[in-house]
Parts: C-alpha cells; sequence; structure tokens
C-alpha cells in the first residue's frame, strides 16, 4: 500500500490531546488498516453512523417502519420498509357507535364512549374479539383518546347532553375509569395523540371551530402553540406530547392540511391526496402514519400512508364509512365502528409486509 507521510512535530500535547498543525513524518504501511471498501469487516460507531446508526449482531425483532441499523455479521447498513398490506375482517363490535375514543394496537385496543345513543361503554379488543369492561364515568361522544396500550389511556373532551360541550379527562388502569384534571378548554371533534403521561389534544369545535393546543404531563393539561388552521373531526398521529401529526378533518369545507407538531409549534407539510372528514380513524406516530376512511360528500373507503414526507395511496378499507375508531401502527392497525351512513359493528385489521432492506451491498 506504501507508506503515508505527515509531519508530527508538536502534535501531542499534556493530556493526550493531538495537535494537527505542522504535521510531518512517517506512518508505517503496517499501522495502516485496509481502507477498501470491499473488504469491511467491522464498523466503528463513528463509521456507522454514530449514535443515528445502531450497530447489531443480527437485525432486530421486530423494528419499526423507517428504522435502520448496521448489521456487523452480515456486513450490511438495512432499512425497514414498507411493503403492500391490505384489510381483513376482524371481530365485531358489541355496541354499534360512531364519534367514540380509541387507544391501544391492533391486538390490544380500546373503545370508549360514542353515539348513538350517547353512550359510556367501553370495549377492549384482544387481537380476535371485543369484550365489553366497566363504562367511562361520564357518558359522551365527539371524544378523543390517547395511549399506545390498551391498559394506560386517557378519554378527553366531547359532548355530554348535559352541559354540552365539556372539557372532562378520565384516566384507564385497565380496570377502571378515573376523572383527572380537566382541559382548559371544552370542545368535541378534537384530536390526541401520546400516551397516558405524555399526550397532546388539539383542535375540535367549542364552536366555532378552534386551534387550540394543549399538552399532558401526566397531571395537568397547559395550553401551548396553536394548530395554523382551525378545523374537527381531523385524524391525529403522535408518540408523545413532543411530536404529533394532524391532518384532514373539516373547517368551512372538508381539507387535506397536514400539520407536524415539534413540541413547540406546528408546520403545515404535505396534504392528504383527498380531502375529508371524520378521520377518527388513525394509527401511527409522527414519521409514519395511516390514514382511512372519512366523508367526503359520501363515506370514503380510502386508506393513506404517511412516510414523514408524502401521502401515498394504498389499499381500501372493505366498509367505507366515517367517524370510525383506529389504533396501531402503519404495520398492524385496527380501524372499527363508524358510519356507512348506518352506524357499524365493523372491525377491520390492517397488515402490512415490512421487510428489511440492504441499502449496502456485502
Amino acid at each position: 500500500m506504501g507508506t503515508i507521510k505527515q509531519n508530527f512535530a508538536n502534535n501531542v500535547e499534556t493530556g493526550g490531546t493531538f495537535d494537527a498543525q505542522d504535521l510531518t513524518g512517517t506512518i508505517p504501511a503496517a499501522n495502516i488498516a485496509n481502507s477498501s471498501l470491499s473488504d469491511i469487516t467491522t464498523v466503528p460507531p463513528t463509521a456507522s453512523g454514530g449514535d443515528l446508526i445502531q450497530s447489531v449482531a443480527s437485525d432486530p425483532p421486530a423494528p419499526d417502519f423507517g428504522d435502520i441499523w448496521y448489521n456487523s455479521t452480515e456486513q450490511k447498513i438495512k432499512l425497514k420498509t414498507q411493503g403492500a398490506g391490505s384489510w381483513a375482517t376482524g371481530g365485531n363490535l358489541n355496541t354499534s357507535r360512531r364519534w367514540m375514543g380509541t387507544s391501544g394496537t391492533q391486538t390490544a385496543a380500546l373503545a370508549f364512549g360514542g353515539d348513538p345513543p350517547t353512550t359510556g361503554a367501553t370495549e377492549s379488543y384482544n387481537g380476535t374479539s371485543w369484550t365489553e369492561v366497566n363504562d367511562l364515568n361520564t357518558a359522551r361522544y365527539g371524544l378523543t383518546g390517547a395511549g399506545t396500550v390498551d391498559t394506560a389511556s386517557l378519554a378527553i373532551t366531547g359532548y355530554d347532553p348535559i352541559p354540552t360541550y365539556t372539557n372532562l379527562t378520565e384516566s384507564w388502569n385497565g380496570t377502571n375509569w378515573t376523572e383527572v384534571n380537566d382541559t382548559n378548554t371544552a370542545r368535541f371533534g378534537a384530536a390526541a395523540a401520546g400516551t397516558q403521561t405524555s399526550a397532546l389534544v388539539f383542535a375540535g369545535e367549542i364552536p366555532p371551530n378552534t386551534v387550540n393546543t394543549e399538552t399532558w404531563n401526566g397531571t395537568s393539561w397547559t395550553e401551548v402553540n396553536n394548530m395554523n388552521t382551525a378545523r374537527k373531526y381531523q385524524g391525529s398521529a403522535g408518540a408523545d406530547n413532543t411530536s404529533a401529526l394532524g391532518f384532514g378533518g373539516q373547517s368551512t369545507t372538508n381539507l387535506g392540511v397536514t400539520e407536524s407538531w415539534n413540541g413547540t409549534s406546528w408546520t403545515e407539510v404535505n396534504d392528504l391526496n383527498t380531502t375529508r372528514t371524520g378521520l377518527q380513524g388513525s394509527a401511527g406516530i409522527q414519521t409514519s402514519a395511516l390514514a382511512f376512511g372519512g366523508e367526503a360528500t359520501v363515506a370514503q373507503s380510502l386508506t393513506e400512508q404517511w412516510n414523514g414526507t408524502s401521502w401515498t395511496e394504498v389499499a381500501d378499507l372493505s366498509t367505507a364509512r366515517y367517524n370510525m375508531g383506529g389504533s396501531g401502527t402503519t404495520s398492524a392497525a385496527l380501524g372499527f365502528g363508524g358510519a356507512t351512513p348506518s352506524i357499524s359493528t365493523a372491525t377491520e385489521e390492517w397488515t402490512a409486509t415490512t421487510p428489511n432492506q440492504s441499502i449496502q451491498g456485502s
């Protein structure tokens, strides 16, 4: 390989630091590692991306869509990609309803509240069937929910016939609902994202439609920066109160507008392909979301997938409907209830293949 000549005058300083100025001298060839990209045997943290790309001996057992890692055994950088997906029939709800609150995953979901008639009924889904569990303390519809598991969820705001718009918040521990601190603004048809201890509620009708956004820290709600576009009945996704996505909904007309929350402010990003309202069915996180159902003059079966930049139309629901419930991720989601316009108990399960793709050859 030859030698690399460099100056080393005054290069080592007190404390072991290295001064790169005025380098002269020779590094023996034996001290130079083979730098051929076709013969990489190990990738140190800096070369494999440091904190950005994790180095592992084998592929993670259940990576999320968009995850990147370095497989040191195969000597490849890999990416979890989103393959084709489809909807399949799941177990029906016990109580037909629309405008309900939802939380959880495809195999551990929660549906609560809704109408008609106004109900506090709560049901838990185990991946096969729905089971009735303890009711909300206050029956209402047009509420929203937060929580990534069915044993730790929030039921937020909604419409209670007495006294109409409400700011109630209830917390679910897997067995019972407990009233906790109210939101600052009572509303109906709001959207939410996050978990039982780190949630976000935004927009909705107070009336009129609002841009109001509030964060939940596990104890209380705090008003933060508003959305750019006032609306109700939009879809939402997000892991916590620092990262969320709001899309579609209704202002004076149906919307396709998508906004992204970074923990401080909302930014408009690329719109849905089809403007619609009643996207209460949604799943995923800020950078990987699913939007399905809704209403654009008539009930919609459309499903769109968000990759962090843009929406792509994918496979449709079997049954077109709006104001439905939803939970899960972009690879394993659940859609249930809603209006066709008749009120439905139908549940559908979304499954997408997510192959591991190499983005660096061996």
